[in-house]
């Protein structure tokens, strides 16, 4: 399968940088998805990230899973209306531990070929003292670059710290090391993410002389009503069964409005496009 292509008949597809459809379809490349650990346990809408990265692999390419154990310590202005509340490192750490067993389960791991790889960008900064962040990330990007960004803009009347408003810069250094280290040219996430990725895009060119880098972003998970699947969100439905129980987790596909049938067996479903559009029209 052509991984954009795949994207557009499910009507998953949000945006992708010129050139991003070609280089998918040139070869084998690696792309990557982050993932912060700020909940107990992954979603319903996580999952849609998780069927992206799932396409991706069928299509051939490779996967990197990137746990945020430092993102996550931060926090993501992106589709947020106020200052996040952030989590103690320890409550982190125990949600990021059981995310990753909780994301073995559902993609190929390995060393080999197309298979995914796990990484955690706490590994990235650990040994990185405040000046050598500074020299060495916060100068690539200039401040009036990074305003302009939705998720920068969005929240100036509200206020936003310079703690969130130093996200950016980090997922971008992200980017970059997986580009160094696993030759990792794709950086794929949720619409919200659009601003954040294509500043990693924009962090490689200046800094890495010209490469390139793309992004390639999704639809988010919504309901009927027009409501988004978060973590935060009312009704929200946990890939934990000791937050959603299996009868839970069933009734909540039983009862799905008609009109969001449609979307569900596209997003969740591996069945090829002739065998969905059987079954939905």
């Amino acid at each position: 399968m052509k991984f954009i292509e795949e994207l557009e008949w499910r009507d998953m597809l949000h945006d992708c940088m010129p050139g991003a459809r070609e280089a998918t379809e040139s070869g084998m490349c690696t792309g990557y998805i982050g993932f912060d650990p700020t909940a107990p346990s992954l979603t319903i809408g996580n999952y849609v990230q998780i069927m992206v990265l799932s396409l991706w692999q069928l299509s051939g390419h490779k996967p990197i899973v990137l746990m945020g154990g430092a993102t996550g310590r931060i926090g993501d202005p992106s589709g947020k209306d106020k200052e996040r509340e952030l989590k103690s490192e320890e409550e982190l750490d125990r949600n990021l531990r059981f995310q990753i067993q909780q994301m073995e389960k559902f993609l190929e791991f390995g060393d080999s070929g197309n298979k995914a790889l796990m990484r955690n960008n706490y590994d990235f900064y650990k040994d990185m003292n405040v000046l050598e962040f500074l020299r060495n990330v916060g100068k690539i990007l200039t401040v009036n670059y990074m305003m302009s960004k939705d998720s920068v803009k969005n929240r100036l009347d509200s206020g936003l710290s310079f703690t969130e408003f130093s996200y950016q810069l980090l997922q971008s250094y992200d980017f970059q090391v997986l580009y160094q280290q696993e030759q990792c040219h794709f950086q794929m996430g949720g619409s919200d993410q659009w601003g954040n990725i294509t500043s990693g895009a924009e962090f490689i060119r200046r800094n890495l002389n010209g490469s390139k880098a793309y992004a390639v972003t999704s639809k988010l998970l919504t309901k009927s009503d027009g409501k988004k699947f978060g973590k935060s969100e009312k009704g929200n439905i946990w890939l934990d069964p000791k937050i959603t129980s299996p009868y839970q987790f069933y009734q909540f596909w039983i009862n799905a409005a008609d009109a969001d049938i449609d979307m569900f067996i596209k997003y969740f479903s591996f069945k090829s496009r002739e065998d969905v559009l059987s079954i939905i029209n």
